[in-house]
């Protein structure tokens, strides 16, 4: 098999392979930056949760109209935007952390949505909730998942800096400009969009897949946050375009496939790269002493 038929054949040839394969490189672009910083913000878990706290409100969009995008995706976003809320209110009128309440919010939320979805849905419709199906985009959550990408990234422009200062020093900010918690609240809005454009995609259980691997990968070979965003983002998309590639030839389906690659390079950057487990276990150079005259 040639190169051309291997790596390029089926996008050329199959329109729904491309209409993926921009898919993946669009929530590349969007959930890279949000992946690092959710880990800079010490809140991977917390985008997990998130992930699942999108599910009831796409149930019930799937329960008022079916498979309809815009309603699954509305709901969605004021599921999230619901729990992120409630669980910061309960962090901070009980002793609960909002690590917590998070956690006690998604499981409720992960229980309601597969409720919600088996009330009227078949068991496929319950996979296609909570697994997607990537190969099934059209054109309209490629417009959906444009429009995210594409205001997540004019938003992290102009918030830019307020959020990296919180990331690093919340107290300062709060003090310098008494905006923290907007800031915070912008920022979670960013979270729940792009759920709600990868669960298009990949479903409930793994949206949030393409957001914290990647970002696990460039924490684990670059410094800085310009060299963390890129490198997150060429993680993102290089999973994306060899899970499609290797799902394709092998008869995998597509999303696990995405996700294991992306887990593949996670497993190969603990054992090469310069943060990674292996390099530390290497005997280090000591300084060699000068000897005074």
């Amino acid at each position: 098999m040639s190169l051309h038929a291997l790596l390029v054949a089926p996008f050329a040839d199959f329109g729904f392979m491309r209409r993926a394969l921009i898919a993946c490189f669009a929530l590349a672009l969007g959930s890279g930056p949000i992946g690092i910083l959710l880990m800079l913000r010490r809140m991977s878990l917390v985008g997990d949760a998130m992930s699942h706290a999108v599910l009831p409100g796409a149930a019930v969009g799937f329960l008022v109209s079916g498979l309809s995008l815009p309603a699954m995706g509305i709901g969605g976003v004021v599921a999230g935007l619901a729990v992120a809320l409630l669980s910061g209110l309960v962090s901070r009128s009980t002793s609960l952390r909002e690590d917590a309440s998070f956690a006690s919010f998604y499981l409720t939320s992960l229980a309601l949505g597969v409720l919600i979805v088996s009330l009227r849905g078949s068991s496929v419709d319950l996979l296609h909730v909570l697994f997607g199906s990537i190969l099934a985009i059209d054109n309209a959550a490629l417009i959906l998942v444009g429009a995210i990408t594409s205001v997540t990234l004019l938003t992290l422009a102009v918030i830019y800096r307020p959020l990296i200062a919180e990331c690093f020093d919340p107290g300062f900010l709060r003090a310098v400009s008494g905006r923290g918690h907007l800031y915070h609240l912008l920022f979670l809005l960013l979270v729940v969009l792009n759920l709600v454009a990868g669960f298009q995609a990949l479903g409930t259980l793994m949206a949030v897949g393409l957001m914290m691997l990647p970002a696990a990968v460039a924490q684990l070979w670059v410094r800085g946050m310009p060299a963390l965003f890129a490198v997150s983002i060429a993680t993102a998309c290089i999973s994306g375009y060899a899970g499609l590639v290797i799902s394709y030839h092998q008869g995998l389906a597509s999303g696990p496939t995405i996700i294991l690659v992306a887990g593949g390079l996670y497993v190969l950057s603990l054992l090469a790269a310069p943060s990674g487990a292996f390099r530390r276990l290497l005997p280090r150079r000591h300084f060699a002493k000068r000897m005074l005259p």
